[in-house]
């Protein structure tokens, strides 16, 4: 199994269907934070939601059409990002990202967002990396600013979550964007 260092004692590595146990006592400890905004936190309520929801991403990565990473901080998973969509004919791929509360603030999901999206831009030849983020949802938004993505518009009421209408902010990075900035430094 591979992992890749985030420095501070954070590694990014995969996150698999056996892995549903400590999924699940992950997404217990942070089941409402992570729950405000996005459905995973619902859509793994029970070993068996989890189990299904972490082999629908397996099955993804067979199909190469998207991807899952754990966040790991001294070695206790707290987080993950992932390639909601991933379509390498088209060019095109959408990032996503869940942290529980004990590990926010610390740049975690922007420095394994950074890592994915290198490896797709990099590597894959995706053109265009979307970042789709709750309106209300600061610390997210303020994680695609970081990665250098500009905001494309809102998709206004476009959702509903926990039987709220949500506005959807979509912001993305360009290939040509993304080189020059990592070329930069950023």
């Amino acid at each position: 199994m591979f992992a890749m260092s985030l420095g501070d004692g954070a590694e990014l590595g995969p996150l698999e269907p056996w892995q549903a146990e400590e999924f699940l006592a992950h997404m217990d400890r942070g089941r409402e934070y992570v729950g405000q905004h996005i459905g995973l936190a619902d859509a793994t309520a029970d070993l068996d939601s989890t189990r299904a929801w972490l082999q629908s991403y397996a099955d993804k990565t067979a199909a190469d059409a998207g991807r899952l990473y754990s966040i790991r901080l001294d070695g206790v998973l707290v987080g993950g990002v992932l390639f909601r969509l991933f379509d390498a004919k088209a060019g095109t791929a959408e990032v996503g990202c869940w942290l529980e509360p004990a590990a926010a603030g610390r740049g975690l999901v922007t420095r394994a967002a950074r890592a994915i999206i290198d490896w797709a831009v990099l590597e894959r030849g995706i053109h265009r990396v979307e970042w789709l983020v709750s309106a209300a949802n600061t610390p997210s938004i303020n994680v695609a600013k970081r990665l250098g993505m500009t905001r494309d518009g809102v998709l206004r009421s476009n959702y509903t979550h926990r039987g709220t209408r949500q506005d959807t902010e979509v912001w993305s990075v360009l290939s040509p964007e993304w080189r020059e900035s990592r070329s930069a430094g950023a």
